[in-house]
């Protein structure tokens, strides 16, 4: 298991990594909204799935940790220590990340393409994801 003491982050870092990945979650949502707008669900799914892993990198930052920015090592921490440990996220919320990281790998690298009702599904589930990062973040942001 990684621990938090591994890659601590100083305030600045912090501040600037939470923040940066925090635009691009919702940059990403943004851009996944057009696509899937658009019938583009394929790319919808593959929008959607990294909207929420940068989100996770936001919130780790948030607790101070720099994730190795591999999708394993973020997604294992996100739910060990935002989940689990530190209960600051619902327990529905584990199984997001994996969920939308199969669906993005089937839109990028299987010969079936994504069907609307799973782009909408995963739409919904990173949007609610991210908008839960957003709102820890702009919290702890108040203090």
């Amino acid at each position: 298991m990684l621990s938090a003491a591994l890659n601590p982050l100083n305030p600045i870092q912090k501040l600037k990594m939470k923040h940066e990945f925090l635009t691009k979650a919702k940059e990403n949502i943004t851009a996944a909204s057009l696509l899937f707008d658009n019938d583009l669900y394929n790319a919808c799914a593959n929008r959607v799935y990294y909207a929420a892993f940068h989100a996770a990198i936001a919130a780790l930052a948030n607790i101070g940790i720099d994730t190795v920015h591999s999708h394993e090592a973020t997604q294992a921490q996100f739910v060990t220590e935002l989940i689990r440990r530190r209960k600051v996220y619902p327990n529905h919320l584990k199984s997001y990340l994996r969920d939308l990281q199969d669906v993005r790998n089937d839109a990028d690298y299987e010969q079936k393409s994504v069907s609307k009702k799973v782009a909408l599904r995963q739409l919904k589930k990173a949007t609610e994801f991210v908008e839960l990062v957003t709102q820890e973040v702009e919290k702890n942001d108040q203090f």
